[in-house]
Parts: structure tokens; C-alpha cells; sequence
């Protein structure tokens, strides 16, 4: 069992830094370098050997488990995708015949998995609508599945009362915490037992790699997560694990950056007559907001917004110069979508999830100015 208490002295811009950094050694580089290594000598019996095979354990990997653990407040155990993290979770928590509470508005992978998962090992999946979310959703469940806020459609769920009733029911809680991370909320200081991120996001910040991670402060979960990955193989590549630890160390300024931009952009559409249904929880008028402003320390770099209709949502993403037309979201460069084209989520056609970058904000004011001057 690896230790993840840390100074409560230490700030959150010092914390990303540091976290997962071996003892200083004479000579030695602050961060190791990747171990590219399948496997390793292991001379007698396996235990006799700190790693043996690379499926079971790797010196990479365990840095920057180290680092999210730090962080997180709990144990972590690192992924090859943000779906393999997903699929780890139903995979240790949920068995034949047991009842599955998911967010209607959750990431729609999940949704998805969790369906597969009733076809293929008669799980029963009950759709929650987590913004009304009421304690009678639970009743029978074995794990209820929830994103906080949710993508794309912003909304933030009441984490405290969905823990309270799930205590009280004997329901496993788990949490997509992807859209906030660890620095905005922490799960599981919240009395959530999964805390879940697809590091393919914000943590990494620069849509170069895929990685998700799942945390747990139960050290019997954490062995069964871990178990669970050497059997399926689920595991990450050791450049991945390396390059996402190297980024970690500029989360904070990052996010900062990043919140403040989406906020400031916000702002800025919901006083334009061409953007209505603006989505941002750090916007005072945003249905959220009280909610959010009492659970989170800062509010995300994803926002949302409708243009009138398919037309003119892809005419202003054609007109952006610095927005780049992309999937996915908390990358250094600002990114948009028409969310519409993927199908699966409760989005109308001219629906754009934004999700703001780490450029000057007077210049992506401009450039969405000029955009919707098209329209």
C-alpha cells in the first residue's frame, strides 16, 4: 500500500509539481525517464523482484500512480483509456443480475458500456436524471455512475446528497470527474468510492495522449482494480505514463488559465442576441451555479452554447481562426463541436461544447466575435 497523505500546508500549484517525485539522489534526473522494458530480471520466486513482467507492475506506471494518489487522496490505479477505467470499475463492482443507477447526461461511452455490459453479463441499467435526482433512484442498486459537471450539457449534481443516499442503501458510489479534476473537487473526500478521470483531458492538457486513471481510498477496491488490469491487459504504455507525468507539473497554471478564459467567454455569449442557452457553471445565472459555487473550487475550462440551428453552428466553427474544430476538450489550444454530429447525447443541432484554452482571452474574444459576425 503506497502512502498518498501530503502536507495540507502545500498548495495546489506546489502539489502538481512535486507530486509523484522520488528523493533527491545525487546526480540523478528530478523526474526518471521512461523504463522501456516488457520484462525484467526476476531471478527465483516473483516476489523476490520489485517488477517482473510489465502487465503486473512497471517503475513508470508506479511515479505517476504515486503522483494521482498524491493528489487524489486516495489510491490510484492508472489506465490505458478513460474507457478501460470505465470498464475497470463495472468490472470489479458490478456482477450478474446486479442493478447499475447511471446518469442519463453522463459521458455517453459510459452510457454505452454500461449497456453492453446488460447485454453481455445481465446487469439492469436504470437511467437517473441526476439534476432531479431523488434517493428512490438508488433503491436496489449496486453502483450508481454519475458525472459531475456532466458533457456536455454542464449540469452539476448534488454529490453530498447522491452520497448520503447511497450510504444509506449500501450502494457503491462512483464519479467521472473528468470535466473538473482533481483540483476543482475531490471526490473522495466527498465519500465517493470511485473517483474516475480520463487523463486524456485536462491532466495531460495537449490531445496527445490517452490515459484514464481510477481512485479509490479502500484498499480492497484498489486490489481488485489492479487485478483487474493484469487480467485484461488494460495497461498504459510507459512514454504515455512519462509524458503525462511531465505535464502534470503544469496542471494548476493550466486549469487557472483555462477557467478564467471559458469564464471571461462565457460571459461574453451570453450577452450576444446570436448565442442563446449559454452553460457554464461559474456564470452566476447558470442554473448550477449555487450548486457548484458550494462543492467546487473552480468551474471547469468546458462551456456550452446553441446557435440557431446545424447551419449555423458549423458556419461559425468554419469562421473561427484561432477555435479549432475538434473532439475531446482541456487541451492547451481552445477546441469546438458541433456535439450534434456524434449522436447519443440530448443536444440540439446547433449545440457547441467549447472548450477554452490557454491563449490570450482578448484574442479568442476576437476570433469568436468575427465568427459569430457570420453566422
Amino acid at each position: 500500500m503506497r502512502e498518498f497523505d501530503v502536507p495540507v500546508t502545500l498548495r495546489d500549484a506546489t502539489r502538481v509539481i512535486h507530486a509523484g517525485l522520488p528523493a533527491p539522489v545525487q546526480g540523478a534526473p528530478f523526474l526518471p525517464g521512461p523504463v522501456f522494458a516488457s520484462a525484467f530480471h526476476a531471478q527465483g520466486a516473483p516476489t523476490d523482484a520489485p517488477f517482473a513482467y510489465t502487465r503486473e507492475g512497471h517503475p513508470t506506471w508506479e511515479n505517476f500512480e504515486r503522483a494521482l494518489s498524491e493528489l487524489e487522496g486516495g489510491n490510484a490505479t492508472l489506465f490505458a483509456s478513460g474507457v478501460a477505467a470505465i470498464a475497470a470499475v463495472f468490472g470489479v463492482a458490478l456482477r450478474p443480475g446486479d442493478l447499475l443507477a447511471i446518469g442519463g447526461d453522463a459521458y455517453y461511452g459510459a452510457r454505452g458500456l454500461a449497456k453492453a455490459e446488460s447485454e453481455a453479463r445481465g446487469i439492469e441499467v436504470r437511467e437517473v436524471v441526476m439534476p432531479a435526482f431523488r434517493p428512490a433512484d438508488l433503491d436496489g442498486a449496486r453502483l450508481v455512475w454519475f458525472e459531475s459537471p456532466s458533457n456536455p450539457n454542464l449540469d452539476v449534481a448534488d454529490v453530498a446528497e447522491i452520497v448520503l443516499a447511497a450510504r444509506e442503501r449500501g450502494v457503491l458510489v462512483a464519479m467521472d470527474n473528468t470535466t473538473a479534476t482533481m483540483l476543482a473537487q475531490r471526490p473522495l473526500q466527498m465519500g465517493v468510492d470511485f473517483s474516475m478521470m480520463s487523463d486524456t483531458k485536462s491532466l495531460c492538457g495537449h490531445a496527445d495522449l490517452l490515459l484514464g486513471h481510477v481512485a479509490v481510498r479502500d484498499p480492497e477496491l484498489h486490489a481488485r482494480l489492479r487485478d483487474w488490469r493484469q487480467k485484461t491487459g488494460a495497461i498504459a504504455g510507459p512514454m504515455e505514463a512519462w509524458l503525462a507525468h511531465r505535464s502534470l507539473a503544469t496542471l494548476e497554471m493550466r486549469l487557472a488559465r483555462q477557467c478564467d478564459n471559458a469564464l471571461r467567454i462565457a460571459t461574453f455569449l451570453a450577452g450576444n442576441p446570436a448565442v442563446r442557452g449559454v452553460r457554464y457553471p461559474g456564470l452566476p445565472g447558470d442554473p448550477s451555479y449555487a450548486l457548484a459555487a458550494r462543492q467546487m473550487r473552480s468551474f471547469g475550462p468546458v462551456l456550452g452554447f446553441t446557435l440557431g440551428d446545424r447551419g449555423a453552428a458549423e458556419r461559425f466553427l468554419s469562421a473561427c481562426r484561432l477555435v479549432r474544430e475538434a473532439t475531446s476538450f482541456g487541451g492547451v489550444i481552445t477546441t469546438a463541436e458541433r456535439r450534434a454530429r456524434w449522436g447519443g447525447d440530448d443536444v440540439g443541432e446547433g449545440f457547441i461544447r467549447f472548450s477554452a484554452g490557454c491563449e490570450d482571452p482578448d484574442d479568442l474574444q476576437v476570433d469568436i466575435a468575427q465568427a459569430l459576425a457570420r453566422t
